[in-house]
């Protein structure tokens, strides 16, 4: 049977993760040539495993706390910035206002 005429098969989550890490040890190739089945399918799964546990930042691989605790860094500069906005726009009004 071609690999564009293979039958759509079902597969556990067990079994990604598997493939997923033979893939990292052999290849993706070598892995989809021993499991009989698409390379693309590998490298999804190699993709999603790597979304599902680390987050890239600046370039780096990271833990989910790490990039939550950057995101959250970013949003507290952006928040200073923003409150230092609306202090000096006060100061401005109330100038105006005497």
């Amino acid at each position: 049977m071609s690999r564009s005429k293979m039958p759509h098969r079902r597969y556990t989550d067990e079994f990604k993760k598997e493939a997923a890490r033979l893939a990292q040890e052999v290849g993706v190739t070598e892995a989809a040539r021993r499991l009989d089945m698409p390379m693309t399918s590998i490298q999804n799964w190699m993709k999603s495993g790597q979304r599902d546990t680390r987050t890239q930042v600046a370039g780096k691989k990271v833990t989910e706390e790490q990039a939550e605790l950057s995101r959250l860094r970013q949003e507290v500069a952006s928040l200073k910035i923003d409150n230092e906005i609306l202090r000096k726009a006060a100061a401005y009004f109330a100038k105006g206002s005497r």
